[in-house]
């Protein structure tokens, strides 16, 4: 597809010119076209914008069953689910995607031990060996998969982003081999639009349930280039984390993160579509995010996200099926610096007396102030952090109650991670102790609002929700100095607005080592 712009542009910048044949002035000439065809190839293989597709795919699960099933029982399921991927890939190709993403688990499902997970496995070569499966398939074993993928790459002109599961053998010589003699890898894999394994990666931080798969001897940060910008890509949970999720963007300066999931929702702050896109807009680069369409498990909430605002999202509890989303981003994404607690050190916290109260939010304690006015100006603190709140809602409903929460401390449930969060939400009743609690409608709006925190972090993620889970693009911004504010009437009711904190320097496990980071460096 780009080799045919390439040419295009080639034959737009020649024009033979019909004189005496001269030898200085062939040579002259000749210098000339190489010149401008360098140029003419450069700038067209370099691309401003691109056109990113997500799928949010309704994944045909397998039986059940504790013991693995037939290698041919496996595959017929994965063809399956490749034949609904199939679909989605060759409609994106057609309206012009350059890349597509597809879910974790999006080709065997879930609820797998190490033993049944085995007969869906395939090896998956490290790219450095330039491998095309389309054209060789059988180089590196039988891998029906990687073929599979790979033609699809192929034929439609599109790379593509799917996830699969990796094995790789080991024995006693590693001291670190488990008992069965493999390694097993949730895994992310690239094929590019000739076909080609370009990226790998080998998910590091596995959530509750992903026993059959081990985590990677040491964090893997996987990055590769396209005519449409540089890319880093990680799975899942790993968002929560500092490796490699805060890693690619710090040190290799991806432009576009491509984020295979299996997210399940949680309310009020944890919603698919709300932090993916505050993830987006707080590091400052593209954010693709393709998850598994299964409502019975909330998991839905697909995007295509820009550090300014949501470009695509989808987020659908009614039906069962997939969806398709497009749309266009900036190649390379301008990353605004923010000082997040610029603002917000310079207010003085007005004495609250003992109206503050405890509510839980997932599992954690925080401290809130109810809002009792239609208009007003609050400042709730705990530990190190203080929040500020200005609003003015349209009105104040008696029969809906919304607080000002803070929360600074090491969450403990799923996983270990320190949290600093400023949020005004609404509460599920009239009682204070439900502030909190999962909600997904409200129906009081705000004409304005303006949100800053005395943050110990620079990695705060900014978040509104609107009633029915709908997010506000183009509604609210962040300032230099740290402010979350409106900047206009919001267009629906709110759930929560939000300023999520992390302080991954507290979350009391190891992160990735200053040596590894000059090794991958010095690799690329």
């Amino acid at each position: 597809m780009y080799l045919r712009k390439v040419m295009d542009f080639q034959w737009c910048c020649f024009s033979p010119v019909k004189q005496p044949l001269d030898l200085s002035m062939i040579t002259s000439q000749l210098r000339t076209y190489v010149a401008i065809s360098v140029f003419c190839v450069l700038k067209a293989s370099s691309l401003d914008t691109f056109t990113a597709a997500v799928y949010e795919h309704a994944v045909i699960l397998p039986n059940a069953t504790l013991t693995a099933v037939p290698r041919q029982e496996a595959l017929a399921l994965m063809n399956r689910n490749l034949d609904l991927l199939e679909g989605a890939i060759i409609s994106a190709a057609k309206q012009g995607a350059h890349i597509i993403v597809t879910p974790e688990d999006g080709i065997y499902g879930w609820n797998f031990n190490r033993e049944s997970i085995y007969p869906y496995l395939e090896d998956i070569p490290d790219p450095q060996v330039t491998w095309i499966p389309c054209n060789h398939p059988n180089r590196f074993g039988h891998n029906p998969l990687q073929e599979r993928l790979s033609c699809l790459a192929k034929d439609n002109s599109i790379y593509i982003v799917a996830n699969i599961g990796d094995k790789k053998p080991c024995n006693a010589s590693d001291p670190q081999c488990p008992s069965d003699g493999r390694y097993q890898y949730n895994t992310d894999v690239v094929f590019d639009s000739q076909g080609k394994l370009v990226a790998r990666y080998h998910k590091q931080n596995l959530f509750l349930g992903e026993g059959q798969f081990n985590i990677p001897k040491e964090p893997e940060v996987v990055t590769f280039s396209t005519p449409f910008g540089r890319f880093g890509m990680f799975t899942c949970f790993d968002i929560l984390f500092h490796d490699p999720a805060v890693t690619l963007v710090k040190d290799f300066h991806v432009d576009t993160i491509l984020f295979p999931t299996a997210w399940m929702n949680v309310l009020p702050h944890l919603s698919a579509i709300e932090f993916h896109s505050a993830w987006a807009m707080g590091m400052g680069v593209n954010f693709l995010a393709s998850n598994l369409h299964h409502p019975a498990k909330k998991m839905t909430g697909s995007g295509i996200y820009a550090p300014d605002s949501p470009r695509a999202f989808h987020y659908d509890m009614k039906t069962k099926e997939g969806k398709l989303l497009l749309a266009q981003l900036a190649s390379h994404p301008h990353h605004p610096v923010v000082n997040w607690t610029s603002y917000a050190s310079g207010i003085e916290a007005l004495s609250t007396g003992n109206q503050e109260f405890k509510s839980i939010v997932f599992f954690d304690e925080f401290t809130f102030l109810e809002l009792k006015g239609v208009t007003g100006n609050y400042t709730v603190c705990q530990n190190d952090l203080c929040c500020h709140l200005s609003y003015k809602m349209s009105e104040k409903r008696l029969d809906e109650v919304y607080a000002l929460g803070t929360f600074d401390g090491l969450h403990t449930v799923e996983g270990r991670y320190h949290l600093q969060i400023c949020t005004l939400l609404k509460c599920k009743t009239m009682d204070l102790h439900s502030c909190g609690d999962s909600v997904e409608t409200a129906s009081t709006r705000f004409e304005m609002f303006s949100l800053s925190g005395t943050f110990g972090t620079q990695y705060v993620f900014p978040e509104v929700l609107l009633s029915e889970i709908q997010l506000a693009p183009g509604e609210f911004q962040v300032s230099s100095d740290g402010r979350l504010f409106s900047l206009k009437p919001l267009s629906g009711p709110v759930l929560t607005v939000t300023l999520f904190g992390r302080l991954y320097e507290k979350d009391q496990a190891s992160n990735i080592s200053s040596d590894l980071v000059a090794q991958a460096l010095s690799a690329e």
